[in-house]
């Protein structure tokens, strides 16, 4: 018999890189064993803020990869701001409370928070819409899925299924209106931007969510919708990416702890710095015992940070790494730094690293609340520390037992492995085949297809 189609709208897919991508390449690579066969529309050479060739070799023989055009408008961006082309956008554009903006940005924003409803990748969406017709008409697809962001994904999915029909599963990373990321527009835009975001929700056949938060924030801004139709599915991380390493092969034997990802902004190191800083001055640690490293994208203000830190040479930073290169460094790491952003969804986000993270074995400190999400997920897999970023003494304590550890060859804390292999890449992707099942299973406009 043959296998049933999915249409899968993403902006980022290989060669993209980062961890946006990770989420819709894992139900591309597992969707076959549960009955599915994935058809992926994204865009021929978008404007990524990371690339990893690498990447492309993940993706499974045989899969139908449909590759359109796109109106970028990010050059632009740069000329108007002063930017090298190629250079990384999110990493500056989301900063500290207070911050003061150049003219030429605060123009740039301006134009981007009343033109770019609901985000800048807008331009895909004529081209999309074409692309995904045909693709729907030629391979016999039987359902849609959306990844967002960018919500133009949503936005070209929900065209389609009013073309066509279609169950759709719209699927989200982050949530969409009023969030960190979401531009300050003022009432007109804001509004179009609110009335797409309800559209989405409302339409849609099931909404798939990554984090609990955000299922709570639809509910809360529109009180109306049916929330037995929203669907949490955890990130989670694959044990098949994990390289087999030889802790022997380490020649630097500091203690070690690595940070991978971007910095900007509201997420930032200050408070982890500035306890490690405390135990240095207090003599509780031997800086020259020490590495922390970060590896990733970090913005102009957190690499100012790294440069003026009294810790010097004990601070790396690494540019960007394709994934199975970052992989292999959490696994040649002591501890593992998160930093969760600061602002009023601190206590619901939880970022799709930190399951590669627990995946690895290594212990976390987590600089995150303390009563969250992300709280939750590590006390119940016992994989580290949590301390907000204004309890410095709580975070200086998480690092000296971890550094404790590591000096003693101890174990304070021993994680739950059973409790850690449920957030296995194949497990959600199982969830999403069974969503889709279910909506293909019940009779509507597009079952006849």
């Amino acid at each position: 018999m043959s296998m049933k189609k999915v249409l899968i709208v993403a902006y980022y897919f290989p060669p993209s890189g980062g961890p946006g991508v990770q989420r819709v390449l894992k139900y591309v690579q597992y969707l076959r064993e549960f009955g599915w066969e994935p058809v992926v529309l994204t865009v021929r050479d978008g404007n990524f803020p990371a690339r990893d060739e690498s990447l492309l070799r993940e993706i499974p023989e045989g899969v139908k990869v449909i590759r359109t055009d796109i109106f970028e408008p990010y050059d632009y961006y740069r000329k108007l701001t002063g930017k090298k082309q190629g250079a990384a956008i999110d990493v500056n554009t989301i900063r500290k409370e207070g911050t003061k903006l150049p003219v030429s940005e605060r123009v740039a924003e301006f134009i981007r928070a009343t033109f770019f409803i609901p985000d800048a990748r807008i331009g895909w969406y004529s081209h999309a819409i074409r692309a995904g017709m045909e693709a729907i008409e030629r391979e016999g697809i039987s359902a849609i899925y959306s990844s967002s962001p960018p919500y133009t994904c949503a936005l070209i999915a929900r065209g389609l299924k009013r073309k066509t029909g279609l169950p759709w599963v719209a699927g989200f990373r982050d949530p969409w209106t009023g969030f960190i990321t979401t531009p300050d527009r003022w009432a007109l835009p804001a509004k179009v931007d609110r009335m797409l975001e309800h559209a989405v929700f409302k339409e849609s056949d099931a909404v798939e969510v990554a984090w609990l938060g955000i299922t709570k924030d639809a509910i809360r801004k529109y009180p109306s919708l049916d929330a037995g139709k929203f669907h949490h599915l955890p990130n989670g991380f694959d044990s098949h990416d994990f390289p087999i390493v030889d802790p022997a092969s380490r020649t630097d034997r500091r203690f070690t702890v690595t940070y991978t990802g971007s910095m900007y902004g509201r997420r930032n190191p200050d408070a982890f710095l500035a306890a490690v800083e405390r135990l240095a001055t207090r003599g509780e640690i031997d800086p020259a015992k020490i590495r922390l490293r970060f590896i990733g994208r970090f913005g102009e203000e957190v690499l100012e940070t790294f440069r003026t830190s009294p810790l010097g040479s004990a601070i790396e930073v690494v540019g960007y790494m394709p994934h199975r290169q970052s992989i292999e460094q959490l696994l040649l790491s002591d501890a593992l730094l998160l930093v969760v952003d600061e602002c009023d969804e601190s206590d619901e986000v939880v970022p799709g690293k930190v399951y590669e993270y627990i995946g690895s074995g290594r212990m976390l400190l987590a600089v995150a609340p303390e009563q969250s999400a992300i709280a939750s997920l590590i006390a119940e897999t016992r994989s580290g520390y949590v301390a907000h970023q204004s309890n410095l003494a709580g975070i200086a304590d998480a690092f000296l037992r971890l550094y404790r550890d590591h000096i003693d060859q101890t174990r304070s804390l021993v994680p739950d492995e059973a409790a850690i292999a449920r957030y296995e890449r194949r497990n959600t992707t199982g969830e999403l085949a069974g969503l889709l099942d279910g909506l293909t299973a019940k009779p509507g406009p597009g079952s006849a297809r």
